[in-house]
């Protein structure tokens, strides 16, 4: 089973931030996911993983589908929890989040590495005892070219979307769930 977790924070207020994408993502891939295969994903809190969870059947496998409710400076715990309950290594996992030292609208894939400047996979590279798995990075950065130069990053992150923005994130997002579909037919 491939353990798909995207980061984000939980509530109402946090649905259009910068600091959403890896929910923004996972909300992509199942609307896709339900129009092509004409299936309905169900997503259910489950408060002893600290997450909303969906499993979805993909390809001949089972992908069990992730947002943490711990807020972005705890997911680790989520996906930790997660990855103990299955018993599943972390070659089986991918993590998709937003990358404020990335250009907005690209996408980068990556099979290790450090968390950067976010706090979200510091919890989680701290919690897993490790760097060693699959992340698919949003970038979201464009201070100076559709959003103020001189901004502190966690306002900035906690910041929605501007119209601008909205067709960049959305061709990144859809870029990412193709690179998604490449990791889940290797």
């Amino acid at each position: 089973m491939k353990i798909i977790v995207g980061l984000g924070n939980i509530g109402e207020k946090y649905v259009r931030n910068r600091h959403n994408c890896g929910f923004i993502f996972l909300d992509n891939f199942v609307q896709q996911l339900e129009k092509e295969e004409g299936i309905t994903v169900k997503w259910k809190e489950d408060a002893k993983l600290k997450a909303i969870t969906a499993r979805v059947p993909y390809k001949n496998q089972i992908l069990f589908l992730a947002k943490p409710t711990t807020l972005m400076n705890n997911s680790g715990q989520a996906v930790s929890k997660i990855l103990s309950f299955f018993k599943e290594p972390l070659e089986n996992l991918i993590v998709i989040f937003d990358d404020i030292d990335l250009p907005l609208g690209s996408v980068r894939v990556k099979d290790k590495g450090s968390a950067g400047t976010h706090n979200g996979m510091k919890s989680t590279i701290q919690e897993l005892g490790s760097k060693e798995f699959t992340r698919i990075r949003i970038g979201i950065e464009s201070r100076g070219e559709l959003t103020p130069e001189q901004q502190d990053i966690s306002s900035y992150v906690l910041s929605n979307f501007t119209e601008k923005e909205i067709p960049a994130l959305k061709k990144s997002v859809e870029e990412g769930v193709e690179e998604l579909r490449k990791l889940l037919s290797i």
